[in-house]
């Protein structure tokens, strides 16, 4: 596999079929500056293609997962202009919106899962980010916020669109018109996350405990599951039980069940064949 690129906001590492992304700005509180919207869907697409990971672990650094956006974003009259005609300037603004959006959906959109690692506070932006993720956990004092409320704006980026599909709505309005926080504790109760922990350190070994036993399953396999999950959510269930009759037609081979009984008949652990990379369309 080839190298992998080197990023501004966050560190990279590969091993043993786990990309773990890590935030790398602390000083900053891993704010989400114009360099990260646009190096995350870079950094999943090359994940993608040119490693052999299975899953991903998206985690950070210093005190905080991250303080989400950081409005110099929008401060740039380069991306967002703020004079002149007001229909140009509200089409060019819903342009970068809509690129924003699809930063986030990324996460979504690649084949691998996507497990979030948060401690400490998750505000604003961040907060969308880890609602497209695959799965959630946080440590104890970790906490949650729809910060853009406060700040006189509705969130625009992800959660309250997917907010709704992981906690009761009327939670998620009560969050939404308030902007308070919620606990690690609430958001447990409520599945947004999965498990709480004591310590960022044992909550990173679990997460990658947990990473570890699906980079050990069929890539295949796993792939086939995240790709019905996110059609399920979107449509009704006679249509996703057509699609995954369509997708079994196609994409189901015995190989990989065959490696996994012989695997157990013999008392070892299967070994399956990575996907194959994901690259463009022109490239070698």
């Amino acid at each position: 596999m080839s190298d992998l690129a080197t990023y501004e906001s966050f560190n990279v590492e590969v091993k043993d079929h786990i990309a773990h992304v890590q935030f790398s700005r602390p000083e900053a509180l891993n704010s989400m500056n114009k360099a990260f919207w646009l190096e995350l869907p870079k950094c999943m697409q090359d994940i993608e293609a040119n490693s052999d990971a299975r899953v991903i672990v998206i985690s950070s650094t210093g005190k905080h997962f991250s303080a989400g956006m950081d409005l110099g974003v929008f401060s740039d009259p380069k991306a967002v202009p703020m004079s002149g005609d007001p229909g140009r300037m509200a089409e060019n603004l819903r342009r970068v919106v809509l690129q924003l959006q699809d930063t986030l959906t990324s996460l979504e959109k690649i084949r691998l899962p996507v497990l979030a690692a948060i401690h400490g506070g998750c505000i604003g932006g961040a907060l969308d980010l880890v609602c497209a993720a695959d799965s959630r956990y946080c440590t104890e004092d970790a906490y949650f916020t729809i910060k853009e409320t406060e700040l006189g704006m509705t969130a625009d980026v992800g959660t309250l669109q997917r907010l709704p599909k992981l906690m009761p709505e009327g939670v998620v309005r009560e969050l939404a018109y308030t902007g308070r926080k919620f606990s690690a504790q609430e958001a447990q109760g409520l599945g947004f996350v999965n498990t709480t922990y004591e310590s960022q350190d044992a909550m990173l070994d679990a997460v990658m405990a947990i990473a570890g036993q699906i980079a050990a399953n069929s890539p295949l396999a796993v792939t086939g599951c995240k790709e019905m999950l996110n059609y399920s959510r979107d449509h009704s269930v006679e249509d996703s039980l057509r699609y995954m009759a369509t997708w079994q037609a196609g994409m189901f081979r015995p190989g990989d069940m065959m490696k996994t009984f012989q695997a157990k008949a013999q008392k070892q652990t299967p070994e399956y064949d990575n996907l194959l990379p994901l690259k463009g369309l022109f490239e070698s």
